[in-house]
């Protein structure tokens, strides 16, 4: 077995977290959350290997696409919604208190 994949994977981890905590727009903190999500399908898929007779690691990278993708339709629903209401995409702005 080689560790690239879990490499490659905590690298997409750290990545998509650093994106999560740092930048302020919606779309980019969904992406970072896509990152995040695509480090977990690759550690299913890199220790499915480890006993390639079993579906296991398969099934759940095809579990957490599903998931990614239902998050995705979700969140940029919500956003597209409250930059029509707000206009502003950045989470910071938006206070419902202030009166338009």
């Amino acid at each position: 077995m080689s560790p690239v994949l879990l490499y490659l994977s905590f690298l997409l981890f750290a990545l998509g977290v650093l994106v999560v905590l740092t930048k302020r727009d919606a779309i980019v903190v969904l992406l970072g959350i896509e990152l995040i999500l695509s480090a977990a399908i690759l550690n299913a898929i890199h220790f499915n290997q480890q006993f390639p007779d079993r579906m296991d690691g398969q099934l759940f990278a095809l579990f957490i696409i599903v998931i990614a993708v239902c998050e995705a339709v979700v969140g940029m629903s919500i956003i597209i919604r409250v930059y029509r209401y707000y206009h502003t995409a950045v989470p910071d702005q938006i206070n419902e208190l202030n009166e338009r």
